[in-house]
């Protein structure tokens, strides 16, 4: 199940790449947190910024 825009959640941080870290939303699906390298394991407070419910992805902003 993915986010709504504009919901803001405390997730760990379960993998980063060059790009960014990817978030563990409360429901279990990853979000991305674009040009943010977060350690893994970190727990973090993001805000949804867009949903892309086709590709079952989400875009992530610190909150």
């Amino acid at each position: 199940m993915l986010p709504n825009v504009g919901d803001v959640f405390s997730g760990k941080v379960v993998s980063t790449v060059p790009f960014g870290s990817f978030v563990e939303h409360p429901a279990g699906a990853h979000g991305l947190l674009h040009g943010r390298q977060a350690e893994v394991g970190a727990s973090v407070r993001v805000k949804v910024l867009a949903v892309d419910a086709e590709q079952q992805r989400f875009s992530l902003e610190l909150a």
